[in-house]
């Protein structure tokens, strides 16, 4: 990408996992850290730098704007020549500078490093301190989970490849493989593997491999697909599916309620037909009369098939190094399948030929029984038939900082008379056909992002940017978040709760230009807008101030900027003992960046079991909470 590209992804969308904007009057320690995330980062293909701009964050609408570099050419030759040495490998850049609006820039794109070059980290600082991962628009400093990821990633050999320690012979169930057979034969009746011993057969899958001594040991792949139930739950415990049903369109929002749960555990063939039983006998049924028949006939209302791809797809792509069950949740009006594992193909091309299985030994043996394919149609298919069905598109969402994947199937005809009339209410605003699927989706979830607009809309990033942006400044959006991490969430004027809402004849754009009169008002004074933001801002701080116990809001007062960290911390355990807190909350009663009072002090007591998250199963809901352990009575 151009300087003038990054410039414009940056001012629409923030910086996010790919790129990232820097001052860079010097090579710095950040800089360099956000260079070895990139580089490392599998799967991302690494990222951009945007060095000379800044953010402006007392604007109405804070934007990046170009400062320039005094000395572009030294900023430059630093940047390679500490990328070839600071590193335990040298780093090549693409280094361009650009002249945007008469200041010189430089644009830098840094590769993602080559599987055996990995992991890539600072000399000086060692490992596992000097190795950093790219996370959402973070440089994440490596754990030692994270280390052992990148190292196996050198490996040619792929985890279901891998030997079981103390697997043997006797963890294999005859009636599995005599499951495999029969869906071979009903596939292709002159395999020749049919034809071969047990014995032969488990070692052409690779379900068995010689181990140090010389002697057959299974391997991941062979107890996944062949194993006994007992096997299974000794070795890979939680390799399982959940299926639960939750009442309403929400995670248990009253923990009074409980939800129904089905654990299911079995060898793979035999366990994707369970799941697909268990989901089918309890979704809704459509039936329909075909002319001619005297029996009407009940169907369910996703299709089979769109069921199908969507189990296959959890269960062959899942991790199974991650110590997670996949969790198929029925909730009223959608059915969401979480399986542990981020798609290593990119969210974008979801739907492109051409497949990347995380297990190709499963894959395989899946491949030759039809169960699956191998070239990357089954997210097309479920989008094509979920659409012939006349119900919303599917969508999926991978999130690697959580390593996860989740399809969302809505029960929902897609603008049908219901939704029709629902729309007609905004007629004023002349929406157009993909705003009008936009708003369904988002009443449905109750919430929208850039990547579900770009996913039902089948457009670039830029353009669902902009339109989000329209929806949002004609009131029908409330923005969430910021960067990457941006999300919108529908307004009482959209839902109904707002009975003005044709108060404004002239649709959007009367809204933006108002806008825009606005804005050119409130910049002749920043500084009396910079004086009102403080105001509220600390109008809202007294207001939580002031429900908490005497003590403790004076411990909370008492904290300055230079305040220790365990002394920052024990306040803020403190604060989740009496009530569940967000983040924008503790960070304004902290006076403190959100972000980083989830780094310094949430992060810590999370990891330290002292505290946990109202919403476990969602971990980045915008609206997560984090509470105490142990409450205070």
């Amino acid at each position: 990408m151009t300087a003038q590209e990054l410039l414009e992804h940056l001012n629409l969308l923030d910086e996010n996992e790919r790129i990232e904007a820097k001052r860079a009057d010097e090579i710095g320690k950040s800089l360099l850290e956000t260079v070895c995330a990139f580089a490392n980062e599998p799967g991302l293909g690494g990222g951009w730098l945007l060095l000379g701009v800044t953010r402006e964050e007392l604007a109405l609408f804070p934007a990046y704007e170009i400062q320039g570099l005094n000395h572009p050419d030294k900023v430059s030759a630093d940047l390679a020549s500490q990328a070839a040495s600071m590193f335990n490998r040298p780093l090549r850049l693409d280094i361009q500078a650009e002249v945007l609006d008469g200041k010189t820039v430089i644009a830098v794109f840094v590769p993602e490093a080559a599987p055996q070059d990995k992991p890539l980290y600072l000399k000086a600082q060692g490992l596992p301190r000097g190795a950093f991962r790219r996370i959402g628009s973070t440089d994440q400093r490596c754990s030692e989970d994270d280390l052992i990821a990148l190292y196996q990633v050198r490996q040619h050999e792929s985890f279901d490849a891998g030997l079981v320690p103390d697997g043997t012979f006797d963890d294999f169930s005859p009636d599995a493989l005599a499951d495999y057979r029969q869906s071979r034969r009903d596939t292709n009746p002159d395999a020749e593997e049919l034809r071969w011993s047990d014995e032969d057969l488990l070692q052409a899958l690779g379900c068995v491999r010689l181990n140090a001594d010389g002697k057959w040991q299974p391997t991941v792949a062979g107890l996944v697909l062949f194993g006994k139930p007992v096997a299974l739950r000794r070795i890979f415990p939680m390799t399982r599916v959940d299926y639960i049903r939750v009442p309403g369109r929400e995670w248990v929002p009253d923990p009074e309620r409980r939800f129904d749960s089905l654990e299911l555990r079995d060898p793979l063939f035999r366990l994707i037909r369970r799941v697909q039983a268990a989901i089918l006998d309890d979704l809704p049924k459509a039936f329909g009369l075909a002319e001619g028949d005297l029996q009407r006939k009940d169907s369910p209302i996703v299709p089979q098939r769109v069921i199908r791809e969507a189990v296959v797809n959890a269960l062959m792509h899942r991790s199974y190094r991650s110590h997670a069950s996949v969790q198929i949740i029925r909730y009223s009006n959608r059915l969401e399948i979480r399986n542990p594992g981020f798609s290593l193909k990119s969210p974008d091309h979801l739907g492109e030929p051409g497949s990347l299985p995380r297990n190709p030994k499963l894959a395989a043996a899946l491949y030759d029984t039809r169960f699956a394919e191998t070239k990357g149609s089954g997210v097309r298919v479920m989008r094509e038939m979920c659409e012939k069905a006349g119900l919303a598109p599917p969508l999926f969402e991978s999130d690697r900082g959580q390593d996860q994947f989740v399809v969302r199937l809505f029960f929902h005809h897609f603008l049908g008379p219901e939704d029709l009339a629902w729309l007609a209410r905004f007629k004023n605003l002349h929406l157009s056909e993909a705003e009008a699927r936009a708003l369904v989706v988002a009443r449905e979830v109750g919430a929208i992002d850039n990547a579900t607009w770009r996913d039902i809309n089948k457009v670039d990033t830029l353009t669902a940017s902009q339109s989000l942006k329209k929806l949002r400044d004609a009131g029908l959006l409330q923005q969430k978040g910021r960067g990457s991490a941006t999300w919108y969430q529908p307004t009482g004027k959209m839902l109904g709760d707002d009975d003005g809402l044709s108060s404004n004849p002239d649709g959007l754009s009367s809204n933006s230009l108002g806008l825009s009169r606005d804005l050119g008002a409130l910049s002749r004074d920043p500084n009396s807008l910079d004086k009102a933001e403080a105001e509220r801002k600390a109008k809202l701080r007294q207001t939580l101030l002031a429900g908490l116990p005497g003590e403790l809001a004076a411990r909370v007062g008492a904290l300055g900027r230079r305040s220790p960290p365990d002394a920052v911390r024990d306040v803020v355990l403190d604060l989740l003992q009496q009530r569940p807190w967000r983040l924008e909350e503790l960070g304004q009663l902290l006076q403190r960046n959100p972000e980083y009072v989830r780094q310094k002090y949430v992060q810590p007591l999370l990891e330290a079991a002292r505290i946990r998250m109202t919403r476990p199963e969602v971990p980045n809901d915008p609206e997560q909470a984090y509470r105490a352990v142990e409450e205070r009575p």
